[in-house]
């Protein structure tokens, strides 16, 4: 779980999301709504598959097609309500961006755990080094990859042949 807070925003993401739409010549549809609705339920990291596991067990709806998933996937994205964050298993993993504050992520490569951590020294760093660059800094996205705490940890038993030892 997130321990960022989102802070109070003046427009939700549905009335963000159904702006982009009208900018677009798209309508808010039944089903970009419920897609919406489930997208921003809670602040955890997913997938569109599990997007579309969860999409399906609501006893409200009818069927959302998959196609429909992964399109307001990339539109959401385009209307700055998602990001992309890292490819785990060749899948894309998607988080809230709009209303958040400005974090980065720690990366297991091995169970793909996702840490989510903020650092000031880091924003002032490359903030200089864009500034000596003349170089106009909006925003960044650090992903460091490595292995956490419990795939670090040594097994807790010896394979079966090396006992025979």
């Amino acid at each position: 779980m997130s321990e960022l807070v989102a802070p109070a925003v003046s427009v939700s993401p549905m009335e963000k999301f159904q702006e982009y739409l009208v900018t677009r010549g798209k309508r808010m549809t039944r089903e970009r709504t419920i897609i919406v609705e489930e997208v921003f339920a809670d602040h955890e990291h997913f997938d569109a598959d599990q997007l579309i596991s969860r999409v399906s067990q609501r006893q409200d709806t009818r069927r959302v097609s998959r196609s429909t998933v992964y399109r307001t996937l990339e539109q959401l994205v385009e209307a700055g309500l998602l990001r992309s964050v890292a490819r785990q298993d060749g899948r894309e993993v998607y988080e809230h961006d709009y209303g958040y504050p400005q974090h980065d992520h720690l990366i297991c490569r091995k169970c793909g755990t996702l840490i989510e951590f903020r650092n000031s020294e880091i924003k002032e760093i490359l903030a200089e080094v864009a500034r000596d660059r003349g170089f106009r800094m909006e925003g960044h996205r650090l992903e460091v990859t490595g292995l956490c705490n419990d795939c670090c940890r040594p097994p807790q038993t010896r394979p079966e042949k090396l006992n025979l030892l």
